[in-house]
């Protein structure tokens, strides 16, 4: 009996969790800014990738205003080409959910704006709970991590 309301209720957190972050509520008050950045490489990749070459690493920042993040990716020294990168929600060591397509195509260096990120999706970039990974052929999964942080 304990067992099923403790599962019972670990589900409707989970519910909640996921409705939240779909509600799509505008992010912060209008003109607020935030920024943000991530030193990105392969050893926080989990599991760890598979033929990385030494020195693949890269940069990310950007700027949260209002509901637009303004975004700019930079990394070297891959497998092979990016297919993808995204902002994902997970903390460090654990592997999460995408929340933000970055790219394709992609190219090193990028630069873009997400136009509708919620407050759910603001919080949990303030709060370290985010992290940027570059996905390539050879490591569909992630060849290059970050955690996310604000930035001072």
């Amino acid at each position: 009996m304990r067992r099923t309301i403790v599962l019972g209720g670990i589900a409707v957190v989970a519910v909640l969790v996921v409705t939240s972050l779909a509600s799509g509520r505008p992010s912060q008050k209008v003109g607020s800014v935030t920024k943000f950045s991530a030193t990105i490489n392969a050893g926080q990749v989990v599991p760890h990738p598979k033929g990385t070459q030494a020195g693949a690493s890269g940069q990310f920042t950007a700027t949260l205003t209002g509901t637009t993040l303004k975004w700019t990716l930079a990394y070297a020294h891959l497998s092979g080409p990016a297919t993808a990168a995204h902002i994902h929600w997970g903390a460090r060591g654990k592997n999460g959910i995408a929340l933000v397509a970055l790219c394709p195509p992609c190219k090193s260096p990028l630069r873009g704006a997400a136009t509708a990120v919620t407050d759910d999706v603001a919080a949990l970039m303030a709060g370290g709970k985010t992290y940027v990974n570059v996905h390539t052929a050879r490591n569909e999964e992630g060849e290059i991590r970050g955690q996310i942080r604000v930035a001072h």
